[in-house]
């Protein structure tokens, strides 16, 4: 899947295409946006959430537990020199201490955390301009 990301209508605004989804992003005031949308690093920590929340959950149905939702929250920022994620997980359901235990197992395997935990590469290639 590509993404595409152009200019929006403020300052900083820019829109995520994401196949048929759009997305607004934009910087806080106190770097020149209008905060019409989240930050990338509030994305990031978003997809964190959603891929443990999806992956738990289809875990959790697959064998047939009693989770009833999920409340998954991240607080993130610059901790010394690393980035820190810190994911905080409430499953609602009638759950024994050791189902919960799999499900944050489970939590750790999700595509999204192996990805920010795992080695990374990213190349950029530039495009021709436009005429």
């Amino acid at each position: 899947m590509e993404i595409k990301v152009h200019r929006g209508e403020g300052p900083l605004q820019h829109v995520i295409e994401i196949g048929q989804h759009r997305i607004l992003t934009d910087a806080p005031r106190m770097y020149g946006g209008e905060e019409t949308g989240p930050e990338p690093h509030d994305l990031l920590a978003a997809s964190l959430a959603a891929c443990t929340a999806i992956t738990v959950r289809m875990y959790a149905n697959r064998k047939n537990m009693d989770l009833q939702d999920i409340d998954v929250r991240i607080e993130h920022g610059h901790q010394g020199d690393a980035y820190v994620f810190t994911r905080r997980i409430r499953y609602i359901g009638k759950l024994s201490e050791e189902e919960q235990q799999r499900l944050t197992d489970i939590a750790n395997k999700c595509p999204v955390h192996k990805t920010l935990e795992g080695q990374m590469r990213i190349v950029t290639e530039t495009m021709p301009q436009a005429a």
